[in-house]
């Protein structure tokens, strides 16, 4: 996905941002029953190899009667064409807005035949105009379906998750053609009390055609497919993923194991079976969601999105590909060849090329500019820092913002290449130098957190008073946070240099030691090379 300012050029000046491939993104959805304090959570990575990572913002705005939209594909910039503007739109702030909608996505793709390249709104344009145009999950999805039906669809298949501080909805759509202008989509609740996720594969099977308070969907999604002959079968029957987003190995492998390794960690006590994600014959699919063993706090879906598949049979740090050091990362390409034979590298939730994510809380008991927070952050999941970005800010933090920095350039000025430089750094020698990291992150989030209910009640206080006093006072919070936490990591990337340059380790006193490799390393060493490093005693000359 290449991400572009312009899509929305009416509002705000453009700032050209870099493509995602596909199978690139990863969202888990909990509802208020689930979590610990009764907030609804929602999730998303955006994960891309050439994506620069920051926060955007498009400040509320009223517009004048007649005014057109001008919208370009998200991905690539290019122009799709025009729609009719509304006369208000709302504040956003990254991909949650002042009444605390809060929208993520991964592309599954689909059928291939099932894209309309006449069509104008593609699935970026949908998620940031649903958020300027909506005061709650149910008219999201309300603008989101009635724009691809009256302007098509330009993408390829997507599944979206839309959630407010009461609902939490998991929408599965993909177009159809020039042909058929429009799209096929299903739109579900989530069950209070229950989690989900999703990770670039489609996801909703069969669903209850009758109940239109938990569940949506295109009155042709089960026509259609039939026309298309994807199915045969009778409407109670039907499964859209099965339809429109076939599974294969990789969707698998890549994409329902990440599920699988939330799911795992939520519930241990279902012992899911991992035999569905290896993509045993007649292994049974996971569910849509699951109840989780316990209520989760926003602490716990951080720590989810930190996952290598650790204790699982895809763990990325026992095989040889971790080196020496354990590194859970793979460089791409993500599939290879040798011998005639291809081979895969798993694809965890935590990945090297995270662009940015954020753990969206929306909480109802609190004024809306307070109760919505984007924990946000840059770079790879499990070596960043999630900041708080309370929704009624009216700036974002200079060192995340549009233009502080681009792709191309490094600068210390920039929250992205300030945590890459870290995380590049780590990998070299990642199961000593990750210890050194997880200390600061801890503090960092761990006193953010701490200070959330103090900061909440100062907010509150004043929003009685004034909303506008409320909303300066998180702005300057948010940003003093989010640019004291990047301050802090380059002074940690700076200590990381000191204490491991040149493959040495600096103890406490700043003592060099040569602590070598780990014994299994030399193990794995001495079984490659045999005796061709043995140290051995010379033989002396017989006179």
């Amino acid at each position: 996905m290449r991400k572009r300012l312009a899509l929305l050029v009416a509002i705000v000046s453009a700032a050209v941002l870099t493509a995602m491939p596909a199978m690139a993104c990863t969202n888990f959805l909990v509802t208020n029953g689930a979590s610990v304090d009764g907030s609804t959570m929602i999730t998303y990575a955006a994960d891309s190899h050439v994506l620069y990572g920051e926060l955007y913002h498009w400040p509320a705005r009223d517009h004048l009667p007649g005014s057109m939209l001008d919208i370009y594909e998200w991905d690539t910039g290019k122009y799709l064409g025009q729609i009719p503007q509304v006369a208000h739109t709302y504040s956003v702030v990254g991909l949650i807005n002042e009444h605390q909608v809060s929208i993520g996505e991964t592309t599954w793709g689909g059928r291939s035949e099932l894209r309309d390249s006449t069509a104008v709104m593609d699935y970026g344009s949908l998620m940031f105009i649903a958020l300027q145009r909506s005061k709650t999950a149910r008219e999201a999805i309300e603008v989101m379906t009635s724009l691809v039906a009256e302007h098509g669809y330009y993408s390829s298949g997507e599944s979206f998750s839309i959630a407010d501080p009461n609902e939490v909805w998991f929408m599965d759509l993909i177009g159809k053609n020039a042909a058929n202008p429009g799209a096929v989509w299903v739109v579900r609740r989530i069950p209070d009390g229950y989690i989900s996720g999703h990770a670039n594969q489609a996801r909703i099977r069969q669903f209850p055609l009758k109940d239109k308070k938990n569940c949506l969907y295109a009155p042709d999604v089960v026509d259609f497919a039939r026309e298309m002959g994807y199915y045969e079968g009778s409407d109670k029957d039907f499964s859209f993923a099965d339809a429109y987003g076939p599974l294969d190995y990789g969707a698998l492998r890549f994409c329902e194991a990440r599920v699988y390794a939330m799911f795992n960690r939520a519930a241990p006590s279902l012992n899911l079976s991992m035999d569905f994600v290896k993509g045993v014959a007649g292994a049974e699919p996971m569910p849509l969601f699951i109840k989780p063993d316990r209520k989760l706090s926003v602490h716990d879906i951080m720590e989810f999105m930190r996952d290598h598949f650790e204790g699982t049979d895809f763990d990325l740090t026992k095989d040889i590909g971790a080196g020496p050091y354990s590194c859970p990362y793979r460089w791409r390409p993500l599939t290879w060849e040798l011998d005639d034979k291809k081979y895969v590298n798993e694809r965890a939730t935590s990945t090297q090329q995270t662009g940015f994510s954020f753990v969206s809380q929306m909480r109802s008991w609190l004024p809306d500019p307070i109760g919505g927070i984007t924990w946000f952050s840059v770079d790879d999941t499990y070596s960043t820092v999630y900041v708080p970005i309370y929704c009624g800010i009216n700036r974002v933090p200079h060192s995340y913002a549009v233009g502080t920095g681009d792709f191309h350039h490094f600068t210390w000025d920039s929250a992205f290449w300030t945590f890459n430089w870290v995380s590049n750094y780590a990998y070299s020698r990642y199961s000593e130098m990750i210890k050194d990291i997880i200390i600061v992150q801890r503090d960092l989030e761990g006193k953010s957190l701490a200070d959330q209910s103090v900061i909440d009640a100062a907010a509150a206080a004043l929003f009685e008073k004034s909303p506008g006093l409320a909303i300066d006072y998180l702005t300057e919070y948010s940003c003093k946070v989010a640019d004291a936490t990047v301050a802090r990591w380059r002074r940690l990337g700076e200590d990381l240099l000191v204490k491991y340059m040149d493959g040495n380790l600096k103890d406490e006193l700043g003592n060099v030691k040569h602590p070598g490799y780990p014994e299994s390393w030399y193990r794995k060493v001495v079984e490659e090379t045999g005796d061709h490093l043995l140290l051995r005693e010379l033989e002396k000359n017989e006179e």
